[in-house]
């Protein structure tokens, strides 16, 4: 690792925003949807207190307030602001937080030039795989404070994400048997993915497929939202409760799908892969189907054999830790293990995911009912 991959990482971020006004900046229509300005300055954060103020001697902070406002959720740092009020700051400016980039930037390239430890590199690597997830977050947030603008405005005349088809079919046979899941070897991995086990499964099959909107379209107008013995008890309660009758974006308008995109309000194309869906409706559309979904060690073990990477792909496994796991001491420690309660798993990747950011024993996670991922379905039997 250099100073150069770094920086190529770091201004992918940036040029993912090149498209978007001042104003799109600030915005926060959602608890679980943050501002782009925050995320730019929140992975600012991650270099300059996590590795900066600790192992560049002589490294000036370049504004003390920014622990407060920019500090996700990791309690070992100190305090921060409520989650729900980033989008109520209009300061820093957005220019502000470009110089707070180029600052940080300039300190991790003196950082390159003292030769640092492996320690440090470590800790590099895994701010540089923490800025490539919000680089995914980001989209999802863009589109999410985009789609909730009535004109719907374009984000990128050139860029859809929601436009992908399927190159396979069937079902792919997988035989009853003890396999091997979880992270082992070379390469980079987060602290969930281990310790590589042991796992026993029966027979299954897994669709090669995933879901289309043509097939989700006929749930929904067969009733699949009106029926409640699809539905576990706390999907159903998520759809009476909020009203939910189709996937994230999409509309209805005389017998006619619509749904925004990042090329703007758009058909609804039955071809393509179904996107924007929460665990519940997926699990909904499975019963619908007489199948369900397949456990995350299911999908790992066949993951060789599918066509994976256009959507984050339910899974029916809650996010619990392997056998052996162990929380790192600190803020790192934070990172991934105090999330192991109520949110399931989700393999694979989507066309939101930042280029080698994907393989298979990575293992997404989100509450059930969240919809603003690209996400879709894969069905099991």
């Amino acid at each position: 690792m250099d100073f150069n991959s770094y920086k190529i990482i770091r201004d992918y971020t940036e040029s993912l925003c090149e498209s978007l006004e001042t104003e799109d900046y600030v915005v926060q229509p959602a608890l679980f949807a943050s501002p782009t300005k925050w995320h730019l300055a929140h992975t600012t954060w991650f270099f300059e207190e996590l590795i900066l103020k600790q192992y560049n001697t002589g490294y000036q902070e370049f504004n003390p307030k920014f622990n407060f406002l920019f500090n996700s959720y990791y309690n070992n740092v100190g305090d921060r602001t409520f989650r729900g009020d980033r989008g109520n700051m209009t300061r820093p400016t957005v220019e502000e937080v470009y110089e707070y980039r180029n600052h940080v930037n300039e300190g991790i390239n003196t950082l390159f030039k003292s030769q640092p430890s492996s320690k440090v590199l470590e800790l590099l690597e895994l701010g540089l795989n923490h800025e490539q997830q919000h680089q995914e977050l980001l989209l999802t947030d863009i589109k999410f404070v985009l789609g909730n603008n009535p004109i719907f405005p374009v984000f990128n005349k050139d860029v859809n994400l929601v436009n992908q088809y399927n190159r396979s079919d069937g079902f792919i046979r997988v035989d009853e048997g003890v396999y091997s899941v979880g992270h082992s070897g070379v390469g980079f991995y987060y602290d969930n993915e281990l310790n590589s086990h042991q796992v026993y499964v029966s027979e299954f099959e897994l669709s090669a497929k995933l879901v289309t909107n043509r097939e989700y379209i006929e749930f929904v107008s067969s009733g699949g939202y009106q029926d409640f013995n699809l539905w576990l008890d706390e999907g159903w309660a998520w759809v009476q409760e909020e009203g939910v009758d189709s996937p994230l974006y999409w509309y209805n308008e005389n017998g006619v799908w619509w749904n925004y995109t990042f090329h703007g309000y758009e058909k609804v194309d039955p071809n393509a892969i179904l996107c924007h869906i929460s665990y519940y409706e997926a699990t909904a559309f499975a019963a619908w189907k007489r199948m369900r979904l397949p456990t995350e060690f299911e999908w790992e073990i066949a993951a060789d054999k599918l066509d994976w990477g256009q959507r984050w792909e339910w899974t029916n496994s809650a996010y619990l830790p392997y056998p052996g796991f162990e929380i790192a001491e600190g803020a790192v420690g934070e990172y991934n293990g105090k999330f192991m309660a109520n949110q399931m798993v989700l393999r694979g990747g989507s066309t939101a995911t930042s280029k080698g950011h994907s393989r298979k024993t990575y293992r997404n996670f989100f509450h059930p009912h969240y919809q603003w991922q690209f996400s879709g379905i894969r069905l099991a039997k």
